[in-house]
């Protein structure tokens, strides 16, 4: 416990997670209402992945916002979340993935339980089935699944994403017997996902992040040419490895600086021992 505590009460990242949750979830008092806030900052989207459905969230989520518009017949392609999303994809990259997303900083504190760690290297080639929830699951099914009106389903906020349970389905139902008596096979469904995820975040870092999340998906592409970089020195690098060592999302930084998968967490800067990482903004 003593461990945990100094590993993330001596984290300046720890504390940019905790703030920018709570800077996208201030209207707590509504846990207890059981109702959800939908004042005008609700039309404005959050840069990680929050639901719009927590009592709490200020803001949208953005692949809720993308699907529930992508597929209308008003707008064919949604230039305003996505301008936001390719706004700070520009700009840090998946930083945002790392320092802005609560259903990260969930998984990072749940891997933090005590147990024999697995690597998820091996499973490296599942990292492309978000890039295909990304294109099939968010856009391609609400541009060509719609009823006679227009309407489309948000698939993956409906049928896949566990935040919208952990932070919408639970505590509405805990708190609104309306809905808690409305529970069905679909509740069931999200739950068990949830479950799941909860249990691989005890042996395996950020597994939704590596395998699902289509939001790290399309910010990871952003790695290759963000404002933000990380960059080797080569005249400074012993190749000791620590870099890779330290690595939770399985990157080497010697060789990729603008991996897909780097987070920009950081770990890797601090570990090296001659000071070869270093962070940039151009």
């Amino acid at each position: 416990m003593d461990k945990i505590y100094d590993y993330y009460f001596r984290s300046k990242r720890f504390f940019i997670q905790i703030i920018a949750t709570l800077f996208t979830n201030l209207k707590v008092q509504n846990f207890l209402k059981g109702t959800i806030y939908s004042g005008k900052f609700k039309g404005i989207c959050v840069p990680g992945l929050n639901c719009y459905s927590c009592p709490a969230a200020l803001g949208a989520c953005p692949i809720g916002s993308f699907q529930a518009v992508v597929g209308s017949l008003k707008y064919n392609f949604s230039y305003y979340v996505s301008g936001i999303m390719m706004f700070f994809g520009a700009l840090f990259g998946r930083i945002v993935c790392g320092y802005l997303c609560p259903f990260g900083l969930f998984q990072d504190v749940i891997y933090k339980i005590k147990s024999k760690k697995i690597s998820t290297e091996r499973y490296r080639y599942l990292k492309y089935l978000k890039y295909l929830i990304l294109l099939i699951v968010v856009w391609m099914m609400p541009v060509f699944f719609q009823d006679e009106f227009g309407a489309t389903i948000p698939y993956f906020c409906k049928y896949i994403c566990p935040q919208g349970i952990l932070e919408g389905g639970i505590p509405l139902s805990i708190a609104n017997p309306a809905i808690r008596s409305s529970l069905g096979n679909l509740f069931i469904l999200k739950s068990t996902i949830l479950v799941v995820f909860v249990v691989l975040s005890i042996f395996m870092y950020r597994p939704f992040c590596k395998f699902i999340c289509p939001l790290g998906a399309f910010y990871s592409i952003f790695n290759k040419f963000s404002f933000f970089k990380y960059e080797v020195k080569k005249d400074k690098c012993i190749d000791c490895g620590k870099c890779k060592k330290v690595c939770d999302m399985d990157v080497y930084m010697k060789n990729s600086q603008d991996n897909l998968e780097c987070i920009r967490c950081d770990k890797c800067r601090k570990v090296c021992p001659t000071g070869a990482i270093c962070r940039k903004f151009k």
